[in-house]
């Protein structure tokens, strides 16, 4: 069976195309920039041309959209588990660093047979982003070169494995080389924390999105003990409740990050009535709980950081010593109590959605290099 339409339709052009099959739309779906750095596909055609994306062989950025169709009829024409070796030297010669793949239902065994031609390539960033994958994937191991990347980020991806996706796909990865991972908008993070090997050199992991996660699904999210270099961890929106609850998981978990973002949590300031006093890792040194809709410093913060951020909170009143951990850098931009015209109704003065000063609104806070905090207008990402 010939593997070429599979791989070629999700960025792999390096081999012959069934051209004729498909008229050619217009305008065309694929798109490269004069420096031939990136390329942009979108094939919404509903009989698309995969012959353009030919052109994003010489691209170091690729994205490729299959608009939201399903790839199962390629698995007629492709043999998933063939030996990827016949393809290394064209697999080499591809300038890709960056592929994006999105918009498409994609059977297990095609989307494995990619990664796995893909551990021949120079790829360091993979991500993957409005993808249903259905299906089992092949019994064939991948051998021992494995998925070389370094960044691996998913976004709104089901998995017909369940919680069983990671340990699958982490057989896909060359060991010790994966430093970020992000995983958003997940279906499922309940993970069978056994079958899931340890990422021994993993810095960052960001569960931001996954409102569904909540304190009780952190322990088996976070697996103990997989992550022993974990320095950045983001829950941003990830259904936190206080501070002291999020300890708890951290401990319970064994995870000692150096930076927690817990901003954008509908946070309280309050503890459960029981709860046993959490020590912090000691290890912490920057705690991101902006925007969190804090109207006053929670208890049980951590006893000393380099870094709190309490910016764009409903704060009315200046904090006392005695509320807040000895801070080197302590940020309280848009709270009420510093905003000018504060004792004004509310509708007037403060965002009428999240009570939050107009500025917070318009902005979102980025913990910068060495543990220096600053408001920034436009997104930014957790760092």
């Amino acid at each position: 069976m010939e593997l070429a339409p599979c791989l070629l339709l999700l960025l792999l052009p390096l081999m012959r195309v069934l051209a004729g099959t498909s008229p050619s739309p217009l305008p065309e779906p694929c798109e490269l920039d004069e420096e031939d750095i990136r390329c942009s596909c979108n094939f919404l055609d509903p009989q698309p041309d995969w012959s353009s994306a030919l052109q994003c062989t010489v691209a170091v950025d690729v994205e490729i959209r299959a608009g939201g169709r399903s790839l199962e009829p390629f698995l007629k024409r492709v043999d998933p588990e063939a030996n990827p070796r016949q393809y290394v030297d064209l697999v080499k010669a591809l300038r890709v660093r960056q592929l994006k793949l999105g918009d498409a239902r994609v059977p297990a065994p095609f989307l494995f047979g990619l990664l796995r031609v893909l551990a021949y390539s120079r790829l360091k960033e993979l991500t993957l982003e409005d993808i249903e994958v259905t299906g089992a994937p092949p019994s064939t191991p991948l051998g021992a070169s494995g998925l070389g990347i370094s960044t691996l980020r998913l976004r709104n991806v089901s998995w017909a494995a369940g919680g069983a996706w990671l340990s699958q796909l982490q057989q896909l990865l060359k060991p010790g080389l994966l430093k970020v991972l992000n995983i958003a908008q997940a279906h499922s993070l309940a993970f069978p924390c056994e079958q899931v090997r340890s990422f021994p050199a993993l810095t960052t992991l960001d569960l931001s999105d996954n409102p569904a996660l909540g304190e009780h699904g952190l322990v088996g999210a976070l697996c103990p003990h997989k992550f022993p270099a974990l320095q950045d961890l983001a829950l941003r929106n990830a259904g936190m409740k206080t501070p002291s609850g999020v300890c708890a998981r951290l401990a319970a978990a064994g995870v000692q990050p150096h930076r927690l973002d817990l901003s954008r949590n509908s946070l309280r300031a309050t503890s459960n009535a029981g709860d046993p006093e959490c020590v912090w890792p000691s290890t912490l040194n920057s705690l991101d709980l902006s925007f969190a809709g804090l109207e006053q410093v929670p208890e049980g913060l951590p006893a000393k950081l380099s870094v709190l951020n309490l910016s764009c909170n409903r704060l009315n009143r200046a904090p006392r010593l005695d509320e807040l951990p000895k801070v080197g850098n302590l940020s309280l931009e848009g709270n009420p109590f510093l905003v000018a015209g504060a004792s004004f109704p509310q509708e007037n003065t403060m965002n009428s959605e999240s009570g939050v000063a107009p500025a917070c609104a318009r902005s979102h806070l980025a913990v910068g290099i060495s543990g220096t905090l600053a408001v920034l207008q436009g997104v930014r990402g957790f760092a």
